[in-house]
């Protein structure tokens, strides 16, 4: 583990590989599972107020998942979710026409409609972080649905932390991310 201000950070950040292969999985992260996406309180608060903005961005089934549900759920552990359409895709979810899932809230912010690019759950996969009352614990979560990406980050030799590394530094900031690649080189 690696110990970075109030957080843990796992050695697999660091030591395996990892870069998306869209074409190849087609967005499954935003389909597969059994509950949304992970919310923080105040992306909550942002999806309720910026919600009419986004909804044009979003797909019908989608829209009448959240308006059903709400713009986020509460998860059967207390945390607060993405709604599912049907318990398969996350609400928010849109598809290309060759199938490739998307994020229709990272669309609303590509186009300038909103200043919010996606819920930090996603931005930062495959990383996850878990609060704790004295720290945060930040892990790579391996997925037989990435193995795509696990060959691809392989065959590139991108570590995790380095495909992530936009996400990180919206999470923990820039000093934290430097401190977590003076860490990474010394181990590498």
């Amino acid at each position: 583990m690696i110990s970075i201000e109030n957080t843990l950070v796992s050695d697999t950040i660091v030591s395996e590989d990892f870069v998306c292969n869209i074409a190849k999985c087609k967005g499954e992260c935003c389909v597969a599972g059994e509950a949304g996406a992970p919310l923080e309180k105040e992306e909550v608060t942002f999806l309720k107020k910026n919600y009419q903005k986004i909804k044009p961005f979003l797909n019908k089934k989608g829209i009448k998942a959240i308006e059903n549900q709400g713009v986020f759920v509460q998860g059967l552990d207390g945390d607060l979710e993405t709604p599912l359409v049907d318990g398969k895709e996350c609400a928010y979810t849109v598809f290309s026409d060759s199938g490739i899932a998307s994020c229709g809230i990272e669309k609303a912010y590509q186009t300038g409609v909103i200043d919010f690019q996606k819920p930090i759950s996603c931005h930062l996969y495959p990383v996850r972080v878990q609060e704790y009352q004295e720290m945060t614990a930040v892990n790579y979560h391996s997925w037989s649905i990435c193995s795509e990406a696990c060959a691809l980050g392989e065959s590139l030799k991108i570590p995790v932390y380095q495909f992530v590394k936009t996400a990180l530094i919206r999470k923990f900031g820039a000093a934290w991310y430097t401190s977590l690649s003076k860490h990474a080189k010394k181990s590498s």
